[in-house]
């Protein structure tokens, strides 16, 4: 029998191991002091949404998106995560920002105010997209909020990982199959992050009004699920019919691709009624199943920093896969900053071990049932009579969940023996009390602050808000730090004009052209 990949890794020395590569993209609603969905454009002290290297936004000229540096340890990342989350408090004025998945209190699709990137052709066409989404599947969707985790490994461990494989393909090629290996055991094992991490149970009742659904009275304003631990990646969540079309492939970077483009490239006949124009305004890129891959929605993505005005499966045609992006995380809402280090810490032992694991390709058969396990845990985690399908078996929830962490304790004992410290052991200790019943899933940690407090779903995460505001602003940050986030705002406002005034093409030559590349 081949020797496992375990068995290989440990073969590593501890001066081979130089840890993990990882960042976050924070999401969060500007949200009013009456709980409600900002109406405000983006502060401008918070710079230029088009070319902030660490602020910017979402769907929504309301929803922010922070962004990390790729950062080589947790601390690093927390604490950059943390300066830029001080930073966006000191300059929010009145407003809050909001600390949970599903959003505050809207005002159907018109209080949801689609992002403005101002009036070069990347602007507007990260302008139209978004129109496009809105016509599409509504705003409403648009409005909730996560956080995407990326991972990748530093050149060192892929030119030792392939040493020790024995594998000759080109460095290229073979970083994109493993982190395609990664992303097959993921997507395997991705129900588990929904139990550990699924935080998004209830939602205010603005979010449903007019729409069926099968949700529970919470109070007067609040709706929630009973056994659900995240909404937002529920069928109330991102989804649409057009895309259960696609049957994107995860088993390797070229059918990933190709499968993706074939969307990009197919009209799909409820969008080509819409046509692109209204009125002699852009409402949509193109008539296709997709406008461009972004708006495929995965828990996890094969990622390739792109250059400016690459399209991503271009960049990862050309140079191969560079990270992974965790795409299913909820915000967490006792933080201030949305994660928190064990989180992160366990993240990094569960994607290696994805790695480390055998992984064979994942048919259509097998693909149905890990998503059906995915939607189950989803729906239904909190239920303790839940049986996931596994090895052709119904296995109950808690018993498939603490053999996953098990499995993961080899591990943390090798990366704790070559570092001299037990993060990891720390970290799985965490989710383990999580599981035991020391300490409850986020979910129904949400229901009993919501039940503790007597407050709702607004109410409770304005409570939340301004705690979570009060503790930075407190805290503040360093004139020299403040100085420096001050000067990156105000050099990203000079870039966005520089790149207007540069442009030449008429946008229509320039989306024409885009769409032809």
């Amino acid at each position: 029998m081949a020797e496992s990949r375990h068995s290989v890794f440990r073969q590593f020395a501890a001066s081979d191991w130089k840890g993990f590569l990882k960042g976050v993209e924070k999401e969060g609603l500007r949200v009013d002091r009456n709980g409600f969905i900002a109406q405000t454009p983006h502060p401008e002290a918070l710079g230029s949404a088009l070319t902030h290297p660490s602020i910017t936004t979402d769907y929504s000229e309301s929803l922010l998106e922070l962004i990390t540096p790729v950062c080589s340890s947790t601390s690093e990342l927390l604490a950059s995560l943390r300066n830029t989350h001080s930073f966006v408090q000191q300059n929010l004025g009145d407003e809050v920002f909001w600390p949970a998945s599903m959003p505050c209190e809207l005002k159907g699709d018109a209080s949801i105010p689609i992002a403005e990137y101002g009036s070069s052709n990347i602007g507007r066409l990260k302008h139209v997209y978004r129109q496009g989404l809105a016509v599409r599947y509504g705003r409403m969707m648009q409005s909730i909020a996560g956080t995407h985790y990326n991972l990748s490994f530093p050149d060192s461990f892929w030119e030792k990982w392939q040493s020790v494989l024995g594998n000759q393909q080109s460095m290229k090629e073979f970083k994109s199959d493993q982190y395609f290996w990664l992303i097959r055991n993921f997507r395997r094992r991705s129900w588990l992050l929904m139990l550990l991490f699924g935080a998004s149970p209830a939602l205010d009742a603005s979010f449903v009004a007019d729409m069926r659904h099968d949700l529970s009275r919470f109070d007067n304003r609040s709706w929630f699920g009973e056994q659900a631990t995240s909404l937002r990646m529920g069928d109330l969540g991102y989804h649409n019919n057009a895309q259960s079309s696609l049957n994107i492939c995860f088993n390797k970077l070229s059918t990933y691709t190709q499968t993706l483009d074939r969307a990009i490239h197919t009209n799909w006949p409820a969008y080509e009624a819409l046509g692109t124009q209204r009125n002699g305004e852009f409402i949509q890129i193109n008539t296709s199943v997709l406008q461009i891959e972004n708006e495929y929605y995965s828990a996890v993505r094969p990622k390739r920093t792109a250059q400016r005005e690459e399209k991503p499966i271009q960049a990862l045609d050309a140079r191969g896969v560079e990270y992974v992006e965790v795409r299913c995380l909820d915000l967490d809402p006792f933080s201030a900053v949305g994660v928190n280090e064990a989180q992160v810490d366990f993240l990094d032992l569960f994607l290696l071990d994805c790695l480390l694991s055998d992984s064979p390709r994942i048919d259509d058969a097998e693909c149905d049932m890990l998503d059906d396990n995915f939607k189950d845990v989803v729906a239904k985690g909190r239920n303790r009579e839940l049986t996931l399908c596994r090895g052709g078996e119904r296995t109950p929830i808690a018993e498939a969940a603490a053999t996953l962490l098990e499995n993961l304790e080899p591990l943390a004992e090798i990366l704790d023996g070559w570092s001299g410290g037990e993060v990891y052991r720390n970290a799985l200790s965490a989710q383990r009390g999580i599981l035991s019943g020391d300490r409850q899933v986020p979910s129904a940690r949400v229901i009993d602050a919501m039940q503790s407090s007597g407050l709702g779903h607004r109410d409770w995460g304005m409570e939340m808000a301004l705690k979570h505001q009060t503790v930075l602003r407190q805290e503040g940050m360093e004139a020299s730090l403040n100085a420096a986030f001050a000067a990156a705002s105000k050099d990203s406002l000079v870039e966005q004009r520089q790149m207007e005034a540069s442009d030449t093409l008429e946008f229509s030559a320039f989306l024409e052209q885009y769409l032809r590349s």
